[in-house]
């Protein structure tokens, strides 16, 4: 390994899977989060489980096992200059909440490489393409202004496409994936910060664990490095056709259900989605086809994250819905699918917002 770097993530829930990759790889890394999970990261330690092919059960890894040191941290307790590279992993609407705004101005003034894994594209992001309406697009997030100050020049985006929840009856230190995929992150502006996310991809990529029996393994979820600013917007098609299409009127389904109970729709809704993608600049390439998308839905046996929030009474969630009809219509293109479950979500968060 060239360089042990030290890395801040903003979010331990999702951001622990990158997090002990990284810790993996003999890398610091500091996540960000309440102080009741910090305290417990940093007694007890993370632990991920996730599958592996050909093997039966789930691999645990243990941080507190690892050539790197994975720890929890509250806003208050890091300063951004710090650190080499900054990860966001919690959901759009909470950078606008108490600390964690002002802690992410705070990384937007140290001028810091960010990489984001949220499945909403950061607003400084999305101005790394040429040709959207930013001004319009404004109106999809909870708090626009908390990224006025993160450049444009600083951020990157990878596709979250591995999926991964905290078991709800285990401690907040248990994450389990339940679809060990790689995030696929498009290169910095910065040569320098690109040859960055060069060392890490090829640091995970060299992990060899020992799962207890002595035979060391390669381990799925790693990360991949692409020249394409377009890549992360492959996970755009995902979620419209499968999270979004979990949010019925009155109640929500698995993932799973929303793309194989109607497969021609769903099939019609994720080429349209990953059209609009196209028509902004990214290549067909760039994209995922259907069916391997298909495929791997089918493992997806819960509701998104985004509908569990909806229907949890949540007053904010992602709107990646929004972004890509925003998107779609300063090009005058609609799809009534898209159109319904705009409203649908809006509708119901009006609804929790009055309630």
């Amino acid at each position: 390994m060239a360089k042990s770097y030290n890395i801040m993530i903003m979010g331990a829930s999702y951001g622990s899977l990158l997090g002990t990759k990284l810790a993996m790889a003999g890398h610091n890394c500091t996540l960000v989060c309440l102080p009741e999970e910090a305290d417990l990261i940093n007694k007890n330690g993370q632990t991920v489980r996730m599958p592996i092919r050909g093997r039966d059960g789930l691999v645990e890894i243990h941080s507190k096992q690892l050539p790197g040191k994975l720890s929890g941290a509250t806003t208050k307790q890091v300063n951004p200059a710090d650190f080499d590279l900054i990860g966001l992993a919690m959901q759009e609407p909470q950078y606008g909440s108490p600390g964690v705004r002002e802690l992410l101005d705070a990384v937007g003034k140290s001028g810091k490489p960010c990489m984001s894994i949220m499945n909403m594209p950061p607003l400084p992001y999305l101005a790394r393409i040429p040709g959207l309406d930013m001004n319009a697009l404004r109106d999809a997030y909870t708090a626009p202004e908390v990224w006025d100050n993160v450049l444009p020049d600083n951020i990157t985006l990878a596709s979250p496409d591995p999926q991964a929840f905290r078991p709800p009856e285990e401690p907040t230190n248990i994450l389990q994936v339940s679809l060990p995929t790689n995030f696929k992150v498009a290169r910095f502006k910065s040569d320098a910060a690109t040859a960055m996310l060069r060392q890490l991809q090829k640091d995970i990529e060299d992990i060899r664990f020992d799962p207890g029996d002595g035979k060391k393994i390669e381990l799925p979820v790693k990360l991949k490095v692409h020249d394409s600013v377009f890549v992360p917007l492959a996970k755009w098609a995902m979620l419209i056709t499968g999270n979004y299409r979990c949010i019925q009127k009155d109640d929500m389904r698995p993932i799973k259900e929303a793309v194989h109970s109607s497969p021609q729709v769903s099939e019609y809704v994720y080429n349209w989605v990953k059209d609009i993608c196209v028509s902004v600049g990214a290549k067909p390439q760039d994209m995922v086809p259907f069916e391997k998308y298909a495929a791997a839905s089918e493992g997806l046996a819960k509701p998104s994250s985004a509908a569990r929030a909806l229907f949890g009474g949540a007053k904010n969630i992602e709107r990646v819905d929004k972004v890509v009809y925003t998107v779609a219509r300063a090009q005058g293109k609609g799809l009534s699918v898209l159109d319904e479950t705009v409203a649908m979500v809006d509708a119901r968060l009006a609804k929790n917002r009055k309630a």
